[in-house]
């Protein structure tokens, strides 16, 4: 068995994101497509491949400064992306191939911010032991709280949840899919600037890109009232198995409406009947610190939480 590195090429964009796209563990941050939306400029693009033989095998969405290779900032998800759940043997020889290689390029250290364990074919941390013994350490865990998608949303929610999607419908709140992005980045940007006096991750522009760059596998539902626009969020397709709520707001002055909680119902709903798996409603912890409101919200939707890794090592 023969494992070597390669650097990826611009020409090999297409091979990239078709092998991302039937990998084990591969999501939608992972493709090339995705992290087109960015400058050209603005990273210094070190990604590799990683074959057996000739057959690709993995690949590693990375850019370098300062003596760091590090899974892609331009993404939420990086470290290895692999074509099939390896044996532990193959693993090992993979990761300690990669190793090698940076290095042979002289970086003095590496980080990977492992995508949760939801978004793999079938669950297998044989990749997070190997770079545990690899003398990877965790940088920071932070928490991810997941729904185990149902058709009937109501067998998740917990008693507060139901009452207030109940409350929601009788004060004639409705739910819509496809309405202004615009419209909705306005109630994100005054939502975020009043409680935690930031801005949205991405500008209205790139996020008008990526729509455009995935226009299936990017979804914006919106909870309506009175023909206005009070609450949405916006979907991304990570994989086939697992969609992300990458963006959740609402009008602080309809709140007594309850339009997040009949919002995320439908969400469920379509959710089901797309032959999703789970929802990733994002973390609800900051720099291992818990969020406790945001979590009792979504533990109230019936998520629980799981683990996104941040994991470095020094070469």
């Amino acid at each position: 068995m023969s494992i070597h590195i390669e650097e990826f090429s611009p020409g090999e964009t297409e091979a990239w994101d078709e092998f991302v796209d039937k990998s084990w563990n591969g999501t939608i941050f992972h493709t090339r497509r995705f992290l087109s939306y960015h400058p050209p400029d603005k990273f210094n693009d070190r990604s590799l491949i990683i074959k057996e033989n000739s057959k690709w095998v993995g690949v590693f969405p990375a850019t370098f400064k300062n003596g760091l290779i590090s899974s892609h900032p331009g993404a939420s998800y990086g470290g290895l992306v692999l074509n099939e759940p390896m044996s532990i043997r193959k693993t090992h020889l993979i990761v300690e191939a990669l190793l090698d290689y940076i290095k042979e390029i002289k970086c003095h250290s590496v980080e990977m911010t492992l995508a949760p364990i939801i978004y793999q074919m079938s669950p297998c941390n044989y990749l997070d032991f190997v770079l545990m013994q690899n003398n990877f350490t965790y940088k920071k865990r932070e928490l991810s709280a997941y729904i185990p998608v149902s058709p009937k949303p109501f067998q998740l929610y917990k008693q507060e949840a139901r009452t207030a999607a109940r409350k929601a419908k009788r004060e004639g709140v409705t739910v819509k899919e496809g309405r202004s992005i615009e419209e909705f980045y306005h109630i994100l940007e005054k939502n975020l600037g009043m409680r935690h006096n930031v801005k949205p991750t991405h500008t209205l522009d790139e996020l008008l890109a990526i729509k455009e760059l995935f226009p299936k596998r990017t979804s914006l539902f919106s909870s309506i009232y009175k023909k206005k626009q009070i609450a949405g969020l916006i979907l991304f397709e990570a994989n086939k198995r697992t969609i992300l709520a990458f963006y959740i707001s609402h009008l602080e002055e309809f709140q007594h409406l309850r339009p997040l909680n009949i919002l995320f119902y439908h969400v469920i709903k379509w959710a089901s009947k797309n032959h999703y798996k789970f929802l990733d409603l994002g973390t609800f912890t900051l720099d291992m610190e818990v969020n406790f409101g945001l979590g009792r919200f979504k533990e109230s939707l019936g998520a629980r939480g799981i683990f996104r890794d941040y994991l470095q090592s020094n070469i």
